[in-house]
């Protein structure tokens, strides 16, 4: 029965490339609805963090695997970006630059997407789930209620994650960011499996002119119509 209601729960996917503001959209949504919430791109932080901390080459695809399998991760929807990992809070730790460089390495693994890939399913739960990430609605949820897809100038997503970072206390140069985001773009635009692409029945927003308020206003919006 359990088993049912998880597979009939409604989901809202928003996928998009770093610094569009599909992470706040989501968990403000989530919030908004009484949802569960799904970070996909935090799962992938999540195993290049822990497989650094425990010292796993990712040659080593076995373990590797077996870590990811074994991850207890819990999301909040009530603090946003609020991420436990094993019982510890982790959120700042893998929004670190270095991280996000990591998880895109990780990310390009064949066994590693199929094992996140069953991870991320277990979290569609009634009464329902909003997930963003970059195949969200291309390859994980494809049977979405509502798909959007975020985009935004690189220059605006430079300087959204410059003063998002600078904000944690964390140092920053503007320029490394922004070739950063870009060989991350193109990576996950290229890659073989799970490319970064625009769903056909995603609502397409471009947030470079827009307020966060804004871009919310729309995707409640859409998300209600959708929920009718």
């Amino acid at each position: 029965m359990i088993e049912l209601m998880a597979n009939k729960a409604p989901v809202i996917t928003i996928d998009g490339p770093s610094g569009t503001g599909k992470g706040t959209i989501a968990h403000m949504l989530a919030k908004a609805l009484g949802w569960h919430l799904l970070d996909s791109g935090a799962l992938y932080r999540l195993v290049a963090v822990g497989a650094e901390r425990k010292n796993i080459l990712y040659s080593n695809i076995n373990e590797l695997v077996s870590f990811t399998l074994g991850m207890d991760v819990c999301f909040s929807r009530l603090f946003e970006g609020s991420i436990e990992l094993n019982n510890e809070e982790v959120s700042t730790l893998i929004r670190q630059e270095t991280s996000g460089e990591l998880a895109s390495q990780v990310a390009a693994i064949p066994e590693i997407r199929k094992a996140l890939a069953e991870r991320q399913l277990a979290f569609r739960q009634a009464p329902g789930l909003v997930a963003d990430g970059r195949d969200m609605g291309t390859v994980i949820f494809p049977d979405a209620r509502q798909k959007f897809f975020l985009t935004a100038s690189l220059d605006e997503r430079g300087q959204r994650r410059y003063k998002q970072l600078i904000n944690k206390g964390l140092g920053v140069n503007l320029r490394a960011l922004l070739q950063d985001i870009q060989a991350r773009d193109e990576r996950d635009l290229q890659r073989a499996i799970s490319p970064l692409v625009l769903a056909e029945d995603a609502l397409l927003i471009d947030t470079t002119e827009l307020s966060i308020d804004q871009v919310f206003e729309k995707v409640l919006a859409a998300t209600q119509q959708a929920l009718l």
